[in-house]
């Protein structure tokens, strides 16, 4: 029977102690057991549990202590995930996220003019027609997406996605129904911007969707101000 290698020893306590440390075996201020009473426990040599060990400390799960030992440390609270605190139904969060939009958006619908295929010209008019029917601010988003995949770079449509929907807050206007006039003048731009796109222009496409994306953060500010 061949002896277990070095390396899969030291993953072997390295794996058992970084268990208990996640389960709460051993917890946050607890002292690791000795050297010995690993080496014993396992089976393996002092170098083999002091390599565990360092790998542990590089992960930040224990730290060293002169004369004392090896004691857990508290784990530091994940960071938070991308636009965790966006807050749709504040007004002030729609704008934030609507300048954002603007600076991604505007240039994928001129990649999206330049770079389209057949099929996805095909899907940004199934996406255009949808906003008829159905949920609005689902339909919506859809047809931006298509419009981000239509620039056949994936970074594009992972931003919208990693947003979400939020990135149609229509609700936050005030109301469940949109004020009159508003479906009608979203839709005009709509086309606008799919126009250009399958017309291959990309100038009038990153102007078409610079105009929508502005006229939303004005529209939302005049919200704002109180001024409808």
């Amino acid at each position: 029977m061949s002896e277990t290698k070095p390396a899969t020893r030291v993953a072997t306590v390295e794996s058992a102690l970084r268990t208990r440390i996640e389960d709460g075996t051993y917890k946050p201020a607890d002292r690791l057991p000795s050297e010995s009473q690993l080496t014993a426990e396992f089976g393996v040599s002092r170098s083999v549990v002091r390599e565990a060990i360092a790998h542990l400390r590089a992960e930040g799960l224990v730290e060293a202590r002169q004369g004392a030992g090896v004691f857990v440390l508290m784990r530091a609270a994940p960071p938070p995930l991308p636009f965790h605190d966006v807050d749709p139904t504040r007004l002030s969060s729609v704008i934030e996220l609507l300048e954002l939009r603007t600076a991604v958006e505007v240039e994928a619908a001129g990649l999206a003019a330049q770079r389209r295929s057949p099929a996805q010209e095909e899907r940004l008019l199934e996406a255009l027609a949808a906003l008829t029917q159905g949920p609005l601010a689902e339909a919506d988003f859809a047809l931006h997406l298509a419009i981000a995949e239509a620039t056949n770079n994936t970074r594009f449509p992972e931003f919208l996605r990693m947003v979400g929907p939020s990135v149609i807050p229509r609700h936050a206007l005030g109301s469940e129904t949109p004020p009159e006039g508003y479906q009608h003048l979203i839709d005009a731009e709509h086309r606008q911007i799919v126009d250009a796109i399958l017309g291959g222009d990309a100038p009038a496409a990153r102007t078409a969707m610079r105009r929508h994306l502005e006229g939303s953060i004005a529209r939302y500010r005049a919200v704002l101000r109180g001024a409808v």
